[in-house]
């Protein structure tokens, strides 16, 4: 399992010392991943790694998902995935449209056939058959990606962790960056848990990175943290729902998969919100019931166990990865949005090819990706440069 998380490249850091902030997919993906070519910490301020967006996740791994760059690093992560084995089932997820949007249906279908050959425009019929709550006269077709698959994020999550100690790594819980700062060439990281000296901190602290990088005096990137609710309820009685996919609204204004017998549902929402332990809203869960059960035959009643989760973005919507030029060792690892685990894997390989010296995965520049549009640099203006 940890071949996934190997670095590409031969260089070897010996006594390069690292200290990855936050413990969700990003930050234990980065610290395996480094963990046979530097010395790895790996800090996280809850009592237990993913507790927050990490462990929130609706679970499914799309490569049309996200804008082009989020796209290419997702279709560069799908090799370790099943090198892993970290996909559960084949799901599937299919966007529809409601009678007259057949214009928006078919650029949508374009599109998506352009970056993934196995997309397929459907026949209003076809949607019916495939998910049979749709009925026909409401939809006029839909756009399928028959690949997209559920990810088993709690062996992802362990996975990264066993990796990083079976490589020498530690992971100190209930550690609050307190405050970073140079010290004799390197960094050191006051916690609540004790001091830390260093070469290089990866900030990967997902919704904090901005509170993080003010603890190292850094001005913010922007990054902006958006609240994303969903909910569980029952499918119909009687009703075989395993195979079915992901369904969206042409729209994203709602979603509902299955999931271990029953259906999540969600409000596809992004509502602005500080970094905090996120909880739903009532009306949020509310307005999504509303919009589901007006598409489709579902009926819902009474939801259950309704949770948010925080899925933060960048100003451009692409992941961050690189060095601060303001503060030597600084490195962001942030702004993954709502697309965390799918491109974690990629993520993780080109960080740490960064990180080591060594140059971006072939893979990856066959794909288009350049450390440029990964890098910090793009939010920050040429004057707030330090030397």
């Amino acid at each position: 399992m940890a071949g996934v998380f190997e670095q590409s490249g031969s260089a070897r850091n010996g006594g390069l010392k690292v200290i990855v902030v936050g413990g969700g997919i990003a930050g234990l993906s980065i610290a395996a991943a480094l963990g046979e070519t530097a010395s790895v910490t790996l800090l996280e301020r809850e009592g237990h790694l993913g507790y927050h967006t990490s462990g929130r996740s609706a679970a499914l791994f799309s490569e049309t998902y996200g804008n082009e760059l989020v796209r290419a690093l997702s279709v560069a992560s799908r090799p370790a995935f099943v090198e892993g084995g970290f996909f559960e089932h084949k799901r599937g997820a299919l966007h529809f449209g409601a009678p007259g949007d057949d214009t928006g249906i078919d650029a949508l279908a374009s599109a998506q056939q352009q970056l993934v050959p196995s997309v397929r425009r459907l026949t209003a019929e076809q949607v019916e058959e495939l998910v049979p709550v749709i009925a026909r006269v409401t939809t006029c077709g839909g756009v399928f990606e028959p690949d997209a698959m559920d990810i088993d994020t709690g062996k992802m999550l362990q996975a990264a962790a066993a990796a990083t100690k079976a490589a020498g790594g530690r992971i100190v819980t209930g550690a609050e960056v307190l405050e970073i700062s140079r010290h004799a060439g390197g960094l050191r990281v006051e916690t609540n848990a004790g001091t830390f000296e260093t070469d290089i901190v990866v900030n990967a602290s997902g919704a904090w990175a901005d509170v993080v990088a003010a603890r190292a005096g850094l001005s913010p990137l922007g990054l902006s943290p958006k609240r994303r609710t969903a909910f569980l309820f029952d499918a119909p009685a009687g009703m075989d729902i395993r195979s079915w996919p992901l369904v969206v609204d042409l729209r994203e204004s709602f979603y509902f998969k299955p999931d271990a017998g029953r259906l999540i549902g969600s409000l596809a929402d992004e509502t602005d919100s500080p970094p905090c332990d996120a909880y739903p809203e009532d009306l949020d869960v509310a307005i999504a019931v509303d919009r589901i059960e007006q598409s489709t035959a579902l009926r819902i009643g009474r939801p259950s166990t309704p949770w948010a989760g925080l899925r933060t973005f960048s100003p451009d919507r692409s992941p961050v990865a690189g060095f601060d030029p303001r503060l030597p060792g600084f490195f962001w690892l942030a702004g993954q949005g709502g697309y965390g685990f799918q491109v974690s894997l990629a993520l993780s390989r080109f960080s740490a090819a960064l990180l080591s010296g060594v140059s971006i995965p072939q893979d990856m520049v066959d794909l288009g990706v350049t450390a440029g549009m990964l890098s910090p640099d793009r939010f920050l203006a040429p004057s707030k440069y330090q030397p």
